[in-house]
């Protein structure tokens, strides 16, 4: 039987951010969606300063999760989100992703209430998300080079 790995999360808005939290963020988007994935982008868009952010630790106290919470109406008309979805290579198959998405889902009804939530998923992820609830919407479609669809989970 596999154990649960040990992580904490912290949630915050942009403006409570620290320097040292603020710059672990960016390392770890850009260490994945830049590096790792091949795909130069311009990460900081404009949206981060109106998100929450939800940062998950290893018990070390290592950034090892992050997860870009998106208030209805910032990117989807009358829809919760978020994006920025990312787990360190270094606790991949551990069981991070599953902690880190309950505890996305916790803080966006807790912040956001009962809102429908809508996703850009990368295509791969598409049966991880299914066991969330969520469901595609519309066609496939490339975002920086990378297949995703559109993903809709009703309102609780």
């Amino acid at each position: 039987m596999a154990h649960s790995p040990k992580a904490f999360f912290n949630c915050l808005p942009f403006q409570k951010f620290s320097l040292n939290e603020l710059y672990d963020v960016m390392a770890l988007r850009q260490e994945v969606f830049v590096v790792e994935q091949n795909c130069p982008y311009l990460d900081a868009d404009g949206k981060d300063p109106d998100c929450y952010h939800l940062l998950g630790y290893e018990a070390n106290g290592q950034l090892v999760a992050y997860t870009r919470l998106i208030p209805p109406g910032l990117v989807y008309e009358h829809y919760a989100a978020f994006g920025r979805v990312v787990t360190s290579p270094i606790v991949r198959g551990k069981g991070f992703g599953r902690l880190l998405m309950d505890a996305t889902l916790e803080w966006i009804q807790q912040l956001y209430g009962n809102h429908p939530v809508k996703i850009s998923a990368q295509s791969y992820l598409i049966p991880f998300y299914e066991s969330y609830g969520f469901s595609k919407v519309g066609e496939p479609y490339l975002e920086d080079n990378i297949p995703h669809v559109a993903m809709v989970k009703a309102e609780r």
